[in-house]
């Protein structure tokens, strides 16, 4: 079902993503008939979302990173139990931040990631993104 809902999103267009709504829908929607069904009903406030650049959309879909990085806080945080003061509490996050990547050689990586997704909310959200031209 994930491959087959990918098409929808990474549509060029609003019509290209009615097709492959209407792909999914007659592969699918026996099966799946109640997320078919939400895909139609979302529809209104799905389209703007295809006008954004695939760099952005892709962002946008992309928030396993932060939820992984929520549960390891969520976990450290729930091993500790509590904290004296509001600074140890920051510095027990500190600390599961910097122990993903104790090296900080992941930050090479991460630029070349995300370097184009940035150039793309730079154009886009100009108004909205100030020092866009220090990125």
């Amino acid at each position: 079902m994930k491959r087959a809902v990918k098409p929808i999103y990474t549509a060029p267009t609003v019509g290209a993503a009615r097709a492959a709504l209407d792909d999914l829908t007659e592969i699918w929607g026996k099966k799946y008939g109640a997320i078919i069904r939400l895909w139609e009903s979302a529809g209104e406030e799905f389209t703007p979302f295809l006008s954004y650049d695939p760099e952005i959309r892709q962002v946008i879909c992309s928030t396993n990173a932060i939820e992984s990085l929520n549960a390891r806080y969520r976990r450290a945080v729930r091993a500790r139990g509590h904290f004296p003061t509001e600074q140890a509490a920051l510095k027990c996050l500190y600390l599961v931040t910097r122990s993903l990547d104790p090296t900080g050689e992941g930050r090479a990586r991460w630029t070349m990631r995300w370097k184009p997704a940035l150039n793309a909310f730079a154009i886009t959200f100009h108004d909205r993104w100030p020092n866009a031209e220090s990125y």
